[in-house]
């Protein structure tokens, strides 16, 4: 388990990955993460995806499209 401080970044706030971290996640500077909210509310940081990320775009849709009809089977 990893403790890590939200430090001032510019006007911003932001979390510095330990260098350990990084290498279990298999990242280097630069790259981009995944920050994706659990049921509980915790968040699970994961390296970018670009297949992952075009999957969730058309999720998405799919639920913006269908909203009404995902809401009427969601209340069976």
């Amino acid at each position: 388990m990893y403790e890590l401080k939200v430090r001032a970044v510019g006007s911003s706030s932001g979390v510095l990955l330990p260098r350990e971290m990084l290498a279990e996640l298999g990242l280097k500077q630069g790259d981009s993460v995944f920050a994706t909210k659990a049921p509980d509310g915790s968040f699970r940081i994961t390296p970018f995806d670009e297949r992952f990320a075009r999957q969730m775009a058309i999720a998405e849709e799919v639920a913006t499209e269908y909203r009404d009809v995902l809401r009427a089977l969601a209340k069976r």
